[in-house]
């Protein structure tokens, strides 16, 4: 059986090596490029995107042109990881909010209605690493997964293409099996 190739676009992320690997465990084959190389259009090589966390603030809408031009006319599911999820956010109308450091372990409640969270309780812990938050889920969107300190840990778009996480999921058992969830939305 052929593995499912996943585009992952590495933002600048200090993970990729860890979310490639978690990925190729889970049965798909990463493909990496950093977004000044992202394709203009997928050409059916790729089953599903990832989007990695970013160095370069999520709102600056300039830089990640190209990558969200890619990521609104793919017809594949897509997952924003930290960064990634803030761009797909900002992309669709949200603001980001400064907030107090976080670094480390974080439990969130998540929507296991959600075929996301198929693997996991309705409480998980997480990894952490950022100061700016999604205080609402942005027009075409809903929160799927919350916390105390950031009301959107987890968002989908109402298509159920896009999907965010705001914590780290290659990192910690509980992001490894929302990772395999999301696997289940292109394998």
């Amino acid at each position: 059986m052929l593995r499912p190739r996943v585009l992952v676009v590495d933002n600048g992320t200090l993970s990729l090596p860890q979310l490639c690997l978690r990925l190729r465990t889970l049965g798909s084959l990463p493909d990496t490029v950093d977004t000044a190389s992202v394709p203009h259009r997928l050409t059916g090589r790729h089953q599903a995107i990832v989007l990695s966390g970013t160095k370069v603030r999520a709102h600056d809408r300039e830089h990640y042109a190209p990558l969200i031009d890619l990521v609104m006319t793919a017809d594949v599911p897509v997952l924003g990881i930290c960064g990634g999820m803030q761009l797909l956010a900002v992309a669709a109308g949200g603001r980001l909010a400064p907030g107090p450091q976080r670094v480390g372990r974080s439990e969130v409640r998540v929507d296991k209605d959600d075929p996301l969270f198929t693997y996991v309780r309705p409480t998980v812990t997480l990894f952490q690493r950022h100061t700016l938050y999604l205080r609402h889920a942005p027009r075409g969107f809903r929160t799927i997964g919350r916390s105390p300190q950031a009301p959107v840990e987890f968002l989908r778009s109402h298509t159920g293409r896009l999907i965010g996480s705001q914590a780290h999921l290659e990192y910690r058992t509980d992001g490894h099996e929302i990772l395999r969830g999301f696997t289940r939305f292109y394998s």
